[in-house]
């Protein structure tokens, strides 16, 4: 009898102990689900499929999957960056389910020339070159050399060499604000509150001409050339 009650005790805390392990086991590996998770970007690239409505995005992915995204949400949280049209190319959050759309980001209209007053004397326009293939160049700029760009996980990341900095390349995230066909405004992220800064940009544009009121401008010799 007491052997029975003996193993029954041995029994029990085996079983106990099998399944804290199993417990702390599955602990670990939600852990390390979640520390990839971080990592992993979770922005769904495509081609709108078909004309936008109020509240409905089509979207073929780049995996060639057709979602019909709710974009309420992108809407009430003004993050419909850029106007839509079809075959205009996105970067989209979704939620898990894939269902409704929290950010819209029209690439089509974040790519080309975006230039802002110099901040020294407004004499010259300085900003950003946006190309298709993640390239970023500078405009006018001697301070910073802008290298490379993507879109992760709904922010727009830069990376880019500094005066003074060597050849080490320097990586920001940002915030779209707005994205319309004509502006441009993001915000960083992740800085010191001292380091923080919102650029407002605006597409380039070349200048018009000077409107000489019909006047041409008459080619004058030197009176010394003449002899």
């Amino acid at each position: 009898m007491k052997k029975l009650l003996f193993l029954s005790v041995a029994l029990a805390t085996v079983m106990l102990l099998s399944c804290g392990g199993s417990s702390h086991q599955a602990e670990r590996e939600e852990d390390t689900v979640d520390v990839n998770d971080l990592i992993r970007d979770h922005t769904v690239y495509g081609l709108c499929g078909g004309i936008p409505s109020a509240t409905q995005l089509k979207v073929v992915t780049d995996n060639g999957d057709t979602l019909t995204l709710d974009i309420t949400p992108a809407q009430n949280n003004h993050k419909m960056l850029g106007a839509v049209r079809v075959g205009d190319r996105l970067a989209i959050m979704t939620n898990k389910k894939q269902t409704e759309a929290t950010q819209v980001i029209n690439i089509n209209y974040l790519l080309g020339d975006w230039v802002m007053p110099d901040p020294l004397d407004g004499s010259d326009e300085i900003g950003i070159r946006i190309k298709e293939g993640g390239v970023a160049e500078s405009i006018e700029m001697t301070n910073i050399t802008y290298r490379t760009w993507r879109i992760f996980n709904g922010q727009l990341e830069i990376t880019s060499i500094r005066e003074g900095g060597g050849q080490s390349e320097e990586t920001d995230f940002y915030d779209i604000l707005k994205l319309s066909q004509d502006t441009l405004i993001y915000k960083t992220i992740g800085k010191p509150q001292d380091e923080e800064e919102t650029l407002e940009y605006s597409r380039w544009k070349e200048k018009p001409k000077p409107d000489l009121h019909g006047l041409k401008l008459e080619e004058h010799q030197d009176e010394f050339m003449k002899m």
